[in-house]
């Protein structure tokens, strides 16, 4: 499970070639609001048991949260439920923000 967490460079660079992916936001509506990564889905940690069939695809399913622990455990969790192509941005939004696009606000 070395494999657990992505960068924000390689993931961007996966988007940018087409590639499909399904990013997941597990934080709360109310940080979403603050700020989000164009295209992905909102799916607050305390509801990803729930929202299991949605999660379960052939493509790699990126989570991410502010920092990235609460996306770690969450793609921990899937794993262990079957979502073998689960992983979690590293350094969360935050790290996006300073890595990747500036204009997403941080908080």
């Amino acid at each position: 499970m070395n494999d657990l967490e992505i960068t924000p460079a390689e993931t961007k660079q996966r988007l940018d070639r087409g590639e499909k992916l399904l990013l997941v936001d597990v934080r709360e509506p109310w940080e979403a609001e603050i700020c989000r990564i164009e295209g992905a889905k909102l799916i607050p940690m305390g509801s990803i048991p729930a929202n299991l069939h949605a999660l379960d695809s052939d493509d790699d399913v990126i989570c991410y949260c502010h920092r990235g622990m609460r996306s770690l455990d969450v793609a921990v969790w899937l794993r262990a439920q079957g979502v073998e192509r689960a992983k979690s941005l590293a350094g969360g939004i935050e790290r996006w923000s300073l890595e990747i696009d500036p204009r997403v606000p941080r908080y």
